[in-house]
């Protein structure tokens, strides 16, 4: 009897705004390597996640929503896309199956630049209606499988639960015999191609989405401007500067008497001291960049530190 062969390959997530890509993606790897949060436009990079088993290497990349939007950050989001879209050897689209039941008119409108981009593309497609787990009554979910069949004729259709993880199991092996076969590109043991570094980076970007209100949080970036590791006492010194766009957002983070800026900092040092496994000891300063969303020369910056080093 001989012996299944070895696969490895990279698989474009991809979808609109909200659709629970990240959520999948933690999912999958059993470990948050990238960040979520209920506001729409939350992951700004492509963000790699490597799952490995014994037949399979499965090489993610996460990606910014698909939305039509403006200015040099959100082109920036959008070349992340299309990035992650060439270098895919299967797709996977992933929607917000209890949105489009209730809305099925928005469905070819919001998925309309994804299959443009995807109108003559041969590769393995799988499109996973997300969030089944929103509604008891699967049979309401038949229209939207009918009309998804008809937009992608081609596609293998796999509805799934991110957050009860109800089918991902078997997604996984489905993923898996759609990539070629070969040896693993990565150790068994990495599951990130993001430095440390932009990963505590975007854990403090987290928790800024998640505490403030409205607009705020989309006029916020963050960067770490100093990282010092201290073995003998198993202690990592994180110093990270939020950049705001507006100075009025400057003494929203801060908070009265260092209030927000305190719980911030207090939550996001628990997740880093998960991701390094070390004790943290975390500072965080904010600093105002007039209208940083539109300086693409900054904006690059910030993006090479979600590089691979």
């Amino acid at each position: 009897m001989s012996e299944i062969a070895h696969r490895c390959g990279w698989v474009a997530l991809m979808g609109p705004p909200n659709a629970g890509k990240s959520t999948l993606l933690n999912a999958l790897l059993g470990q948050k390597v990238t960040i979520v949060t209920p506001k729409p436009q939350t992951t700004r990079n492509q963000i790699v996640g490597i799952l490995t088993d014994k037949d399979a290497q499965i090489i993610f990349m996460d990606t910014p929503g698909v939305a039509k939007l403006r200015g040099s950050l959100n082109k920036s989001m959008i070349q992340a896309v299309w990035q992650s879209l060439g270098q895919a050897n299967a797709i996977m689209v992933v929607l917000d199956a209890n949105l489009y039941i209730k809305h099925p008119e928005d469905l070819e409108k919001d998925l309309e630049s994804i299959r443009e981009a995807l109108a003559e593309d041969k590769r393995p497609l799988i499109i996973a209606p997300n969030k089944v787990d929103l509604f008891a009554d699967k049979s309401k979910m038949l229209p939207l499988l009918t009309k998804i069949g008809e937009l992608w004729p081609n596609a293998e259709i796999f509805p799934i639960s991110a957050m009860t993880h109800d089918g991902l199991e078997e997604l996984k092996v489905l993923i898996e015999s759609k990539l070629p076969e070969g040896p693993a590109i990565f150790p068994d043991d990495q599951i990130s191609t993001a430095p440390l570094r932009f990963m505590a980076a975007e854990i403090i970007r987290e928790k800024l989405f998640l505490h403030l209100r409205q607009e705020v949080p989309y006029g916020v970036a963050v960067e770490v401007e100093n990282w010092e590791e201290d073995p003998a006492k198993n202690l990592t010194i994180i110093h990270a500067l939020i950049y705001v766009a507006r100075p009025m957002y400057k003494a929203m983070i801060i908070g009265k008497a260092g209030s927000m800026i305190k719980e911030i900092g207090t939550e996001a040092r628990k997740d880093i001291e998960e991701l390094t496994g070390t004790r943290v000891h975390l500072e965080l300063w904010v600093k105002v960049r007039e209208d940083w969303p539109n300086d693409p020369a900054f904006i690059n910056n910030l993006n090479q530190n979600s590089q691979p080093v």
